[in-house]
């Protein structure tokens, strides 16, 4: 009874490790494999293979630029315990595929845009360069990203997997982990500072990391970092539902109001205070 188990078993594995050697030996460009939820291209408001579920605009309701705040604990784990990049260059994407704002560059190119400049002050520049004064948009608005929360191992499938599957399913199990992310996106109106918008998003994946260790390390030691890009996988995800929620918001856009007009005091006054909500207070 148990050499048919066995048998199955030693297929099963054998059908792992041939998957496995086949994605070291075989290049493919633009593999579905290998992409994110930010997938595809786009060049002015025409986009190219992007993602369906993305939410999309008819019009454009203005520039936006993205900002990361490089100096939050968040920020520290993506670039460092994690190695991944910026998120910047994703968001840009999901922006102009979406066509609900026109993305603006803030970022370190802006050091290049200005350095062009400076070569043309310069003289240095051939005639008809044009990169004369006045030209450069204004951003209307700023969204900035944060992750809120991430989840390296929700557990549970691994187990579940082992005790399907014997003793093959054990060792695929074993390191078989859930990820989880949720982000933020806030949107600011640049020049009121007022924040106009905030939007969380949330992706689930899971990480079949035992791929690697089933083959080894002296036979495919570098695929274990193919396992790595789970967490970068489901962070775009994360982020792009995020988005698709701040589109949602936007779209239904009600401006919030104070009476006697924002910034001017608002409505909770303080004894003894100078602004209309505060005199309104009677001395007791």
């Amino acid at each position: 009874m148990k050499a048919p188990q066995f048998s199955r078993n030693r297929l099963l594995l054998g059908a792992v490790l041939c998957a496995a050697l086949a994605g070291c030996s075989n290049m493919q460009m633009g593999s579905p494999e290998a992409k994110t939820a930010a997938t595809g291209s786009a060049a002015g408001s025409t986009t190219t293979n992007a993602n369906s579920q993305l939410e999309k605009c008819s019009a454009t309701m203005g520039t936006v630029a993205i900002v990361e705040d490089t100096h939050a604990s968040w920020y520290g784990i993506l670039t460092g315990q994690w190695r991944l990049g910026s998120t910047v260059p994703v968001l840009k994407l999901l922006v102009q595929q979406s066509n609900c704002f026109v993305v603006v560059e803030r970022g370190r190119a802006m050091g290049n845009i200005m350095g062009e400049r400076a070569l043309e002050q310069s003289g240095e520049m051939r005639k008809g360069s044009k990169f004369g004064k006045g030209q450069i948009v204004a951003a209307d608005y700023s969204m900035s990203p944060s992750i809120t929360f991430s989840n390296q191992n929700a557990g549970g499938a691994g187990a579940a997997v082992g005790g399907r599957l014997g003793s093959v399913g054990a060792l695929l199990g074993g390191s078989m982990n859930i990820k989880e992310a949720s982000t933020l996106l806030t949107l600011i109106d640049n020049r009121s500072s007022v924040q106009l918008a905030a939007a969380e998003g949330s992706a689930r994946n899971m990480d079949f990391g035992a791929i690697g260790g089933l083959i080894g390390s002296a036979a495919g030691g570098g695929l274990g970092g193919y396992s790595n890009t789970a967490e970068g996988k489901v962070i775009v995800a994360a982020f792009t539902d995020s988005y698709n929620n701040l589109v949602r918001a936007v779209r239904n856009y009600k401006a919030q109001e104070v009476q006697g007009g924002l910034g001017t005091g608002g409505q909770l006054g303080v004894q003894g205070g100078s602004t209309p909500a505060s005199k309104k207070i009677k001395s007791q």
